[in-house]
Protein backbone atom coordinates (compact mmCIF):
# COMPACT_ATOMS: atom_id res chain seq x y z
CA UNK A 1 0.00 0.00 0.00
CA UNK A 2 1.48 3.37 -1.32
CA UNK A 3 2.01 5.89 1.90
CA UNK A 4 -0.36 8.42 0.11
CA UNK A 5 -2.99 9.56 2.88
CA UNK A 6 -5.95 9.55 0.21
CA UNK A 7 -4.64 5.62 0.53
CA UNK A 8 -4.79 5.39 4.25
CA UNK A 9 -7.46 2.53 5.25
CA UNK A 10 -9.79 2.71 7.84
CA UNK A 11 -8.74 3.85 11.55
CA UNK A 12 -5.07 4.67 10.14
CA UNK A 13 -3.96 8.54 9.80
CA UNK A 14 -0.61 8.10 9.54
CA UNK A 15 1.53 6.71 6.20
CA UNK A 16 2.98 3.46 6.56
CA UNK A 17 6.13 4.67 6.13
CA UNK A 18 5.74 5.63 9.86
CA UNK A 19 3.85 3.14 11.26
CA UNK A 20 4.89 -0.13 10.16
CA UNK A 21 8.42 -0.64 9.79
CA UNK A 22 9.86 -4.53 9.08
CA UNK A 23 7.52 -5.13 6.45
CA UNK A 24 10.12 -8.00 4.94
CA UNK A 25 10.13 -9.63 8.50
CA UNK A 26 6.31 -9.34 8.87
CA UNK A 27 5.86 -11.19 5.62
CA UNK A 28 8.69 -13.93 6.92
CA UNK A 29 6.57 -14.70 9.85
CA UNK A 30 3.51 -14.57 8.31
CA UNK A 31 4.80 -16.93 5.30
CA UNK A 32 6.17 -19.07 7.92
CA UNK A 33 2.58 -19.58 9.77
CA UNK A 34 0.90 -20.23 6.60
CA UNK A 35 3.13 -22.90 5.53
CA UNK A 36 3.20 -24.55 8.83
CA UNK A 37 -0.79 -23.83 9.67
CA UNK A 38 -0.91 -22.12 12.88
CA UNK A 39 -4.07 -20.78 11.63
CA UNK A 40 -5.15 -24.17 12.80
CA UNK A 41 -3.64 -24.19 16.28
CA UNK A 42 -5.64 -23.15 19.40
CA UNK A 43 -5.79 -19.44 20.56
CA UNK A 44 -3.06 -19.57 22.64
CA UNK A 45 -0.60 -21.80 20.87
CA UNK A 46 -0.95 -19.90 18.09
CA UNK A 47 0.11 -16.64 19.97
CA UNK A 48 2.91 -18.42 21.54
CA UNK A 49 4.10 -19.58 18.34
CA UNK A 50 4.12 -15.91 17.01
CA UNK A 51 6.00 -14.88 19.92
CA UNK A 52 8.53 -17.89 19.46
CA UNK A 53 8.99 -16.25 16.07
CA UNK A 54 9.65 -13.05 17.18
CA UNK A 55 12.78 -14.39 19.73
CA UNK A 56 15.81 -12.17 19.14
CA UNK A 57 14.09 -9.00 18.33
CA UNK A 58 16.01 -6.03 19.49
CA UNK A 59 14.82 -4.53 22.50
CA UNK A 60 13.34 -0.57 21.51
CA UNK A 61 11.97 1.41 24.11
CA UNK A 62 8.75 3.84 23.20
CA UNK A 63 8.21 2.55 19.83
CA UNK A 64 4.36 3.18 20.23
CA UNK A 65 5.60 7.15 20.31
CA UNK A 66 5.30 7.98 17.04
CA UNK A 67 3.94 11.61 16.19
CA UNK A 68 3.83 14.18 18.37
CA UNK A 69 0.23 14.98 17.34
CA UNK A 70 -1.21 12.23 15.51
CA UNK A 71 -2.12 9.05 17.04
CA UNK A 72 -2.44 5.77 14.48
CA UNK A 73 -2.15 2.17 14.89
CA UNK A 74 1.49 1.03 14.31
CA UNK A 75 3.86 -1.83 14.13
CA UNK A 76 7.20 -2.17 14.16
CA UNK A 77 8.95 -5.49 13.79
CA UNK A 78 12.85 -3.93 13.75
CA UNK A 79 12.37 -3.17 17.72
CA UNK A 80 9.71 -4.30 20.34
CA UNK A 81 9.19 -2.88 23.57
CA UNK A 82 6.89 -5.64 26.24
CA UNK A 83 3.59 -3.87 25.16
CA UNK A 84 4.05 -4.07 21.18
CA UNK A 85 5.59 -7.76 21.72
CA UNK A 86 2.58 -9.23 23.26
CA UNK A 87 0.46 -7.14 21.82
CA UNK A 88 1.88 -7.73 17.72
CA UNK A 89 2.06 -11.61 18.78
CA UNK A 90 -1.75 -11.33 19.73
CA UNK A 91 -2.61 -9.48 16.32
CA UNK A 92 -0.72 -12.21 14.37
CA UNK A 93 -2.22 -14.58 15.99
CA UNK A 94 -5.89 -13.36 15.71
CA UNK A 95 -5.31 -12.24 11.93
CA UNK A 96 -3.87 -15.20 10.62
CA UNK A 97 -7.07 -17.12 12.14
CA UNK A 98 -9.35 -14.80 9.55
CA UNK A 99 -8.59 -17.23 6.31
CA UNK A 100 -7.21 -15.07 3.63
CA UNK A 101 -4.84 -15.98 0.40
CA UNK A 102 -2.39 -13.34 1.41
CA UNK A 103 -2.00 -10.61 4.34
CA UNK A 104 -1.21 -6.67 4.72
CA UNK A 105 0.38 -4.76 7.06
CA UNK A 106 -3.12 -3.14 7.04
CA UNK A 107 -4.71 -6.90 8.49
CA UNK A 108 -2.12 -6.17 11.14
CA UNK A 109 -2.77 -2.74 11.92
CA UNK A 110 -6.70 -3.43 12.51
CA UNK A 111 -6.03 -6.44 14.76
CA UNK A 112 -3.55 -3.78 16.70
CA UNK A 113 -6.14 -1.21 16.98
CA UNK A 114 -8.80 -3.74 17.50
CA UNK A 115 -6.78 -4.56 20.98
CA UNK A 116 -4.44 -1.03 21.42
CA UNK A 117 -7.64 1.27 21.83
CA UNK A 118 -10.30 1.65 23.97
CA UNK A 119 -13.57 0.63 22.27
CA UNK A 120 -11.50 -1.25 19.73
CA UNK A 121 -11.38 2.34 17.39
CA UNK A 122 -8.17 5.37 17.09
CA UNK A 123 -9.99 8.03 16.16
CA UNK A 124 -6.53 9.47 15.60
CA UNK A 125 -6.14 11.05 19.27
CA UNK A 126 -3.56 10.22 21.88
CA UNK A 127 -6.19 9.46 24.69
CA UNK A 128 -7.52 6.83 22.36
CA UNK A 129 -5.37 4.60 23.41
CA UNK A 130 -5.32 2.69 26.40
CA UNK A 131 -1.92 3.74 28.37
CA UNK A 132 -2.16 1.38 31.76
CA UNK A 133 -2.04 -2.84 31.77
CA UNK A 134 -5.08 -2.67 34.04
CA UNK A 135 -7.17 -1.06 31.68
CA UNK A 136 -5.87 -2.86 28.79
CA UNK A 137 -7.44 -6.27 30.02
CA UNK A 138 -10.29 -4.46 31.24
CA UNK A 139 -11.77 -3.35 28.29
CA UNK A 140 -10.41 -6.20 26.37
CA UNK A 141 -12.24 -8.85 28.43
CA UNK A 142 -15.39 -6.50 28.18
CA UNK A 143 -15.30 -6.78 24.43
CA UNK A 144 -14.07 -10.91 24.59
CA UNK A 145 -10.87 -10.59 23.11
CA UNK A 146 -9.75 -12.11 26.33
CA UNK A 147 -10.83 -13.95 29.69
CA UNK A 148 -8.81 -12.28 32.80
CA UNK A 149 -8.57 -15.67 34.03
CA UNK A 150 -6.27 -14.48 36.83
CA UNK A 151 -8.86 -15.88 39.79
CA UNK A 152 -9.29 -19.16 37.82
CA UNK A 153 -5.46 -19.65 37.86
CA UNK A 154 -4.92 -18.62 41.70
CA UNK A 155 -5.43 -16.73 44.97
CA UNK A 156 -5.75 -13.13 44.13
CA UNK A 157 -5.88 -10.09 46.89
CA UNK A 158 -7.00 -6.79 46.02
CA UNK A 159 -4.15 -3.72 45.76
CA UNK A 160 -5.15 -1.15 47.45
CA UNK A 161 -3.22 1.85 48.57
CA UNK A 162 -1.87 3.28 45.59
CA UNK A 163 -2.69 5.72 42.93
CA UNK A 164 -2.44 4.96 39.41
CA UNK A 165 -1.11 8.06 37.71
CA UNK A 166 2.25 7.63 36.25
CA UNK A 167 1.63 9.79 33.39
CA UNK A 168 0.16 12.70 34.65
CA UNK A 169 2.71 12.96 37.26
CA UNK A 170 5.83 12.57 34.52
CA UNK A 171 4.41 14.05 30.96
CA UNK A 172 7.70 14.75 29.88
CA UNK A 173 8.88 11.21 29.82
CA UNK A 174 5.57 10.73 27.08
CA UNK A 175 6.45 12.15 23.76
CA UNK A 176 2.70 13.40 22.70
CA UNK A 177 2.33 15.02 26.49
CA UNK A 178 5.59 16.56 26.44
CA UNK A 179 3.99 18.18 22.95
CA UNK A 180 0.52 18.59 23.91
CA UNK A 181 0.63 20.00 27.59
CA UNK A 182 -3.09 20.54 27.67
CA UNK A 183 -4.02 16.16 27.41
CA UNK A 184 -2.57 16.62 30.90
CA UNK A 185 -5.48 16.89 32.65
CA UNK A 186 -7.79 14.56 30.44
CA UNK A 187 -5.23 11.88 31.59
CA UNK A 188 -5.66 12.30 34.74
CA UNK A 189 -9.16 12.20 34.31
CA UNK A 190 -9.05 8.53 32.60
CA UNK A 191 -6.42 7.43 35.80
CA UNK A 192 -8.81 8.91 38.01
CA UNK A 193 -11.28 6.15 36.63
CA UNK A 194 -8.87 3.67 36.42
CA UNK A 195 -8.38 4.29 40.23
CA UNK A 196 -12.11 3.24 41.27
CA UNK A 197 -11.82 0.23 39.40
CA UNK A 198 -10.93 -3.11 41.78
CA UNK A 199 -7.47 -4.35 40.76
CA UNK A 200 -6.97 -8.09 41.74
CA UNK A 201 -3.65 -10.12 41.41
CA UNK A 202 -1.94 -13.34 42.18
CA UNK A 203 0.89 -12.43 44.80
CA UNK A 204 4.18 -13.82 43.46
CA UNK A 205 4.59 -16.09 46.52
CA UNK A 206 1.74 -17.57 45.16
CA UNK A 207 2.57 -18.25 42.02
CA UNK A 208 4.65 -21.60 42.07
CA UNK A 209 1.89 -23.05 43.26
CA UNK A 210 -0.42 -22.39 40.88
CA UNK A 211 1.73 -21.94 37.78
CA UNK A 212 0.54 -25.38 36.42
CA UNK A 213 -3.45 -23.39 35.44
CA UNK A 214 -1.20 -20.96 32.87
CA UNK A 215 -1.47 -22.12 29.47
CA UNK A 216 0.87 -20.77 26.88
CA UNK A 217 -0.03 -17.39 24.79
CA UNK A 218 -1.30 -16.23 27.90
CA UNK A 219 -0.73 -12.71 29.04
CA UNK A 220 1.27 -12.11 32.16
CA UNK A 221 0.90 -8.77 33.13
CA UNK A 222 3.78 -8.13 36.55
CA UNK A 223 2.14 -6.34 39.40
CA UNK A 224 4.65 -4.02 40.71
CA UNK A 225 5.43 -2.59 44.01
CA UNK A 226 6.39 0.42 42.82
CA UNK A 227 3.89 3.51 43.21
CA UNK A 228 1.56 5.27 41.04
CA UNK A 229 1.46 2.46 38.57
CA UNK A 230 -0.42 -1.19 39.16
CA UNK A 231 1.98 -3.31 36.54
CA UNK A 232 5.19 -2.39 35.12
CA UNK A 233 5.79 -5.12 32.54
CA UNK A 234 3.90 -8.04 30.77
CA UNK A 235 4.83 -10.92 28.34
CA UNK A 236 3.25 -14.22 27.35
CA UNK A 237 3.60 -17.94 28.99
CA UNK A 238 5.57 -20.50 27.24
CA UNK A 239 4.94 -23.71 28.24
CA UNK A 240 7.94 -25.95 27.35
CA UNK A 241 8.65 -29.74 26.83
CA UNK A 242 8.89 -30.50 30.34
CA UNK A 243 5.99 -29.04 31.39
CA UNK A 244 7.73 -25.73 32.93
CA UNK A 245 6.64 -22.35 31.99
CA UNK A 246 8.29 -19.67 31.59
CA UNK A 247 8.05 -15.77 31.15
CA UNK A 248 8.74 -15.16 27.08
CA UNK A 249 9.12 -11.60 26.70
CA UNK A 250 10.69 -8.17 25.09
CA UNK A 251 13.57 -7.91 28.05
CA UNK A 252 15.55 -4.50 28.62
CA UNK A 253 18.03 -6.47 30.54
CA UNK A 254 18.81 -8.65 27.82
CA UNK A 255 18.19 -6.20 24.99
CA UNK A 256 16.38 -8.33 22.88
CA UNK A 257 12.93 -10.80 22.70
CA UNK A 258 13.50 -14.30 24.96
CA UNK A 259 11.87 -16.73 26.69
CA UNK A 260 13.41 -16.50 30.33
CA UNK A 261 12.98 -18.51 33.52
CA UNK A 262 10.16 -19.93 34.97
CA UNK A 263 7.38 -17.60 36.01
CA UNK A 264 8.03 -17.83 39.60
CA UNK A 265 11.83 -17.45 38.60
CA UNK A 266 11.49 -14.42 37.06
CA UNK A 267 8.94 -12.33 39.42
CA UNK A 268 10.89 -13.65 42.24
CA UNK A 269 14.41 -11.98 40.67
CA UNK A 270 13.27 -8.65 40.94
CA UNK A 271 12.73 -7.50 44.31
CA UNK A 272 9.74 -4.64 43.19
CA UNK A 273 7.89 -7.35 41.61
CA UNK A 274 4.76 -8.10 43.53
CA UNK A 275 2.71 -10.55 41.61
CA UNK A 276 0.78 -11.38 38.02
CA UNK A 277 -2.33 -10.91 36.42
CA UNK A 278 -2.98 -13.48 32.98
CA UNK A 279 -5.01 -13.17 30.60
CA UNK A 280 -6.54 -15.63 27.95
CA UNK A 281 -6.32 -15.25 24.72
CA UNK A 282 -9.75 -15.78 22.50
Amino acid sequence: MSGGASLLQAGEYLPQSVTFKGVDKFQRVVALAQAQNWAALPMGARVAQFGQALRGTKYVGWTLEIDDFIESPSANFMGLDCWTFFEISLGLARMIGKKQSAYTPSDLLRQIEETRYRGGVCHGHYLDRIHYLDEWFTDNAARGNIRNVTRDVGPVVRLTGRGNDEMSLNPKLYRYLRANPALVPAMRQIEARLEQVPFHFIPKEQVAGCEGKIQSGDVIGIVTNRPHVYCSHVGLALRSGDGACHFMHASATYKKVVVDKTIHEYLGSVKSHAGIVVGRPR
